[in-house]
């Protein structure tokens, strides 16, 4: 069994009419692997975390304006998306299903939540679709059990893990790299452990390289016992907000490789699904499911 993390609300959030974000996408992609034949049994179904529980990690003032609706308009633009008590219990329920992704991986080798990479959050302030930062949490989730002593957080999604970055930066047990389109958002890029830029057009084997290089030198170089993945696909060549050229096949490999370099070390696996901003659900969702196709759960 490869336990795959996913709740309803994931899908659950009244955007305005052709707003940015494809909120369906995670119900299409459960909706997809169900037809596929994976077994309802391999799905864990996340808890919302406590936000007052979240004070001791991430700014008090911001958590509390988050929940109670009165964060500044512009910081709600810089989030992207309205306000909402929806938007509070969606964002606790995801976040939720990142940790508990990073604990059913360290059981069962790897596990994938059908949401997550929330990486531009920082400690006091949402951006970029993004309000709290799961992969951080589920970080300092696997740091608690025994024998885990540091994480490698592997972000391929196009835009850089800014938020991330900033975070862990003061915590030698995390490690950030981020695989990214070089002239893409966010514009004011943070230092991560290493750094990836891609120019525009990056195609597979070029990508694939670096991908390869980047993997290998930061499992040699800091020997984590765990890895978490953000495996957004926004890097694909036809997604709206990417500006890379990288195939669906490319997509496949890229999971492929980060998954099966793992496993040959015996390091467990932590997935995500990323970013993806085809507004093409059907051709948005097949590029999802590479991810699991490539942990072989399809």
């Amino acid at each position: 069994m490869i336990p795959l993390v996913f709740h309803p609300i994931y899908s659950q959030l009244n955007l305005p009419v052709r707003h940015r974000f494809p909120i369906e996408k995670y119900q299409s992609i459960r909706d997809a692997l169900q037809v596929m034949g994976v077994p309802d049994n391999w799905f864990f179904t996340p808890e919302p975390l406590d936000i007052k529980a979240l004070e001791s990690v991430f700014c008090a003032e911001y958590l509390q304006q988050l929940q109670s609706g009165t964060l500044a308009p512009q910081a709600m633009r810089r989030i992207g998306f309205p306000w909402s008590a929806q938007l509070v219990r969606r964002t606790l329920t995801a976040s939720g299903g990142t940790v508990l992704t990073a604990r059913l991986a360290l059981e069962h080798g790897k596990a994938i939540n059908l949401t997550g990479g929330y990486h531009h959050a920082f400690a006091d302030f949402g951006s970029g679709f993004c309000m709290i930062n799961d992969l951080y949490l589920a970080a300092l989730e696997m740091l608690c059990a025994p024998g885990i002593d540091k994480v490698l957080i592997v972000d391929c999604d196009v835009h850089q893990g800014d938020g991330t970055a900033k975070l862990a930066e003061q915590d030698e047990r995390i490690i950030t790299l981020s695989l990214h389109g070089e002239k893409n958002f966010p514009h004011r890029k943070q230092v991560s452990d290493m750094d990836f830029p891609l120019p525009k057009g990056t195609e597979d084997e070029a990508y694939l390289e670096v991908l390869d290089s980047a993997l290998m030198l930061a499992l040699n170089i800091h020997r984590p016992d765990a890895v978490i993945y953000d495996a957004g696909v926004d890097v694909h060549i036809n997604d709206d907000l990417g500006h890379l050229h990288i195939s669906t096949d490319g997509v496949f490999r890229r999971d492929s490789l980060v998954f099966n370099t793992c496993q040959q070390l015996g390091l467990p696996v932590a997935a995500v699904i990323g970013g993806g901003y085809q507004r093409d659900m059907a051709a948005l969702t097949q590029v999802h499911l590479q991810l699991f196709r490539a942990a072989g759960v399809v």
